[in-house]
């Protein structure tokens, strides 16, 4: 455990990730950690696995396979941290003032899955209803149409 986190039941998702201590806006909340390996080998890894814990980091093509306090970290459209790459680590940052005793979120922004959806839970406000990033969703919508235009042809 990462001193001041502790996982709990979330009302998001199963268990979460919750801070014991106030977080200042701009601080490294927890890193991103595990093995790393190419996406190809995460593929053939988890082919037959529902749930993984897998994070795109760097520029070569690798993952982190999450094993450690930040795999907690639920999804959520309106989240009080963000994720910043620095040379291949992943570091979950404060993007507002957390008080302690919050669950941690940030967008997981998904993309490049085979899964049909991802829907989201999250229970913001403004909730896009699933955990796919902005540009998966509109090229998602573009197959689609292609798609149906090639059914109609």
């Amino acid at each position: 455990m990462v001193d001041g986190l502790i996982i709990r039941s979330s009302s998001i998702h199963a268990a979460g990730c919750y801070t014991t201590r106030a977080i200042k806006k701009g601080a490294r909340v927890v890193e991103y950690d595990g093995p790393r390996f190419t996406k190809d080998e995460a593929d053939d890894r988890y082919q037959d696995r529902d749930i993984t814990y897998l994070f795109s980091c760097g520029t070569d093509g690798m993952v982190i396979d999450g094993f450690g306090t930040a795999m907690f970290i639920n999804h959520s459209c309106d989240p009080n941290c963000q994720t910043e790459d620095v040379d291949g680590r992943i570091f979950v940052m404060a993007i507002r003032d957390i008080a302690a005793g919050s669950e941690l979120t940030y967008e997981y922004n998904l993309y490049d899955s085979d899964d049909a959806e991802q829907d989201c839970y999250c229970g913001a406000e403004q909730c896009r209803g699933t955990m796919f990033s902005e540009a998966e969703v509109k090229k998602r919508a573009r197959k689609a149409r292609a798609a149906a235009k090639a059914k109609a042809s």
